[in-house]
């Protein structure tokens, strides 16, 4: 079984499209459209990839890579078991009226064979997060650890050339100059190199310095870690079991048969349209519409024009996959929670005249800084999740006028923490002062007046966070009440690692602003990933993976990596699906000794990749 080249694509009857056969067809190269590929070639399919950019990964390339996965089978190879019984009730009580028992139960059901899946018969190796903690601490059924499994690094050398280049390099914004920094044991000694630890100098200044070597040698960043670390392995994955993966291909309009089946799709390409008929079917998964500023207009608050928003989703991800689904009779679902994956970001200009978008996720959590509005007020738990950070800030912000908040922190905190896109020693502030992406006040009054907060306002708020922050308390909002506030703090700090004063001048502050990492609403899909009709009926030979899936968390945000986790369940449930596999092969655990694979694909899926191999 050998892919045609484009000499030998052949034209299809009745129209001057050439024309590719397949099996299946995946839009979208993010976590959820790759897992369904990877998959499906496992199980002898034909896949073709086609992907609207010129490189891989969408969003999922962006992001800290950590996948929610509760119940999975690293946890119980750590000795920790906990039911599913436990899940249901977390998230009953996170997602409320939200819940939808039979896809919760689906995803619940996929978690540990699909984790194993890929930890044992794929390039995508996993590592635990023995110690994430869901975000809402206090409620029943909520874990403290082991129910989220990250992408294990890898060094780009280990993927061949031609497939590098099609890789999504590193958001800048959470590198350090282009390196990726993984939460976890890696950022920690980041972070104590700047206390002046010495083994966390030696872990730098090793880091960077291999860094700097990848990028004269090769132009880019090859220490790949977080969602560049899952893409990596997972295109690595699909290149081994013979996915034909094109970039610069956008789906142009789906084809359907007179039963309304969904045969394939036709895309554009450098060359012209080509028609890609795909015998099993189609999986969208496009990225949502994060960039979509018509969409997010009509659905996302505070938003009247849709420019109101700033997302760390790539331009592509525009609600192609939405559209798509649409013009077939699927349902698009907007009535969840959200619309969208908040994250409070913050607005990095650069000298070329670029603007990035700097996520907010762990600076929030530090003892030493605050979050206030305009009146100089707190808003919200800081060290709670990104997403109740912009609720909050929604929910307090006065029909007509804009949301924004003010990160504010003192010098000790700006030297030893990152306050947004500004690093601890022994990086120089001064780049960031002299952007304007920091504002710096010698009093506290000075930096308000600077920044637009009320003056007083903002001196009586510090003055009341100071006094309870030293007995470790927060009466106004609990902030350090639950493990996962603790677990972002400082465990230096005591009696609470989340809380610290804001006493010692200069003092400091970055704007934020609303922002997202993905869409929440979604083609509506059934359990086994089918795409839906008004009716409730599955569309056949059309199934949606990824952010182009309506949120099987309701819109909510109980954990992070609650987004990743269910695009590589569903991408995962989907694969197997189209390739007619009912019953799971394993009965989802890897054995405490257990040696990952390599990728061995099934006996077609090996066929296909030799073939490709031997050109």
């Amino acid at each position: 079984m050998t892919f045609p080249t484009d000499a030998t694509i052949h034209s299809a009857a009745g129209d001057n499209l050439r024309t590719l056969d397949c099996d299946v067809l995946v839009v979208g190269s993010g976590a959820g459209g790759l897992a369904a590929a990877v998959t499906a070639a496992y199980h002898g399919l034909k896949v073709v990839v086609v992907e609207k950019a010129d490189v891989c990964g969408g969003a999922t390339a962006w992001s800290g890579g950590w996948a929610w996965a509760p119940g999975n089978p690293l946890a119980r190879a750590a000795g920790v078991s906990e039911d599913k019984e436990t899940f249901r009730t977390y998230l009953r009580r996170v997602l409320g009226a939200d819940y939808q028992a039979d896809r919760v139960d689906a995803f619940l059901e996929a978690v540990p064979h699909m984790v194993g899946f890929f930890h044992q018969k794929t390039s995508l190796q996993f590592v635990p997060g023995a110690k994430i903690n869901d975000v809402y601490g206090g409620l029943p059924g909520a874990g403290t650890g082991h129910r989220s499994v990250g992408p294990k690094p890898m060094n780009a050398r280990r993927i061949r050339p031609e497939l590098r280049a099609k890789l999504r390099h590193q958001l800048y914004e959470t590198s350090f100059l282009g390196m990726g920094i993984m939460a976890g044991p890696d950022l920690t000694r980041f972070l104590s190199a700047s206390r002046g630890n010495p083994r966390g100098l030696l872990h730098a200044g090793w880091r960077f310095g291999l860094h700097l070597l990848d990028l004269l040698t090769h132009r880019r960043n090859m220490q790949l870690v977080n969602g560049t670390a899952m893409t990596g392995r997972l295109l690595q994955s699909a290149d081994r079991f013979g996915v034909d993966v094109r970039v610069s291909t956008p789906a142009r309009r789906l084809l359907a048969d007179g039963a309304g089946k969904v045969t394939g799709a036709v895309v554009g390409t450098p060359e012209g349209e080509l028609r890609i008929n795909a015998a099993r079917g189609v999986v969208l998964a496009a990225g949502g519409f994060p960039q979509d500023v018509q969409r997010r207009k009509e659905l996302f608050p505070h938003t009247p024009t849709g420019r109101e928003h700033w997302t760390l989703a790539p331009a592509e991800a525009s609600g192609d996959g939405i559209s798509l689904g649409q013009s077939v009779g699927a349902r698009f679902r907007t009535g969840v929670e959200s619309a969208a994956a908040w994250c409070p970001v913050s607005l990095v200009p650069y000298r070329s005249g670029r603007t990035g978008t700097f996520p907010h996720i762990m600076d929030r959590a530090k003892p030493g800084s605050i979050g206030v509005l305009r009146s100089g007020k707190r808003f919200v738990n800081e060290a709670n999740g990104y997403y109740d950070y912009v609720a909050a800030m929604l929910a307090a912000t006065p029909a007509g006028e804009q949301p924004e908040a003010w990160q504010i922190a003192d010098s000790r905190f700006v030297r030893r923490f990152t306050l947004g896109m500004a690093k601890p020693l022994p990086v120089p502030l001064f780049p960031y002062l002299r952007s304007g992406y920091l504002t710096k006040g010698r009093t506290l009054e000075e930096l308000a007046v600077k920044c637009g907060i009320d003056p007083a306002g903002l001196k009586d708020t510090v003055e009341r966070f100071n006094r309870h922050a030293a007995s470790g308390t927060d009466p106004d909002f609990g902030r350090g009440s639950t493990p996962f506030n603790r677990y972002g703090g400082d465990a230096a700090v005591t009696p609470n690692p989340s809380l610290g004063p804001i006493e010692k001048g200069p003092f400091y502050a970055v704007r934020v602003l609303p922002g997202s990492f993905g869409t929440f609403a979604g083609l509506d899909v059934d359990g086994r990933s089918r795409a839906l009709d008004d009716g409730g009926r599955p569309i056949a030979g059309l199934y949606v993976a990824g952010n182009d899936q309506a949120s099987v968390m309701g819109g909510h945000y109980p954990a992070g990596g609650i987004n990743l986790g269910p695009a590589l369940a569903f991408g995962y449930v989907a694969g197997r699906d189209l390739a007619g596999a009912v019953e799971y092969e394993d009965d989802g655990t890897v054995p405490a000794n257990a040696v990952p694979a390599k990728a061995v694909p099934s006996e077609s899926g090996a066929a296909v990749g030799a073939e490709r191999a031997a050109g």
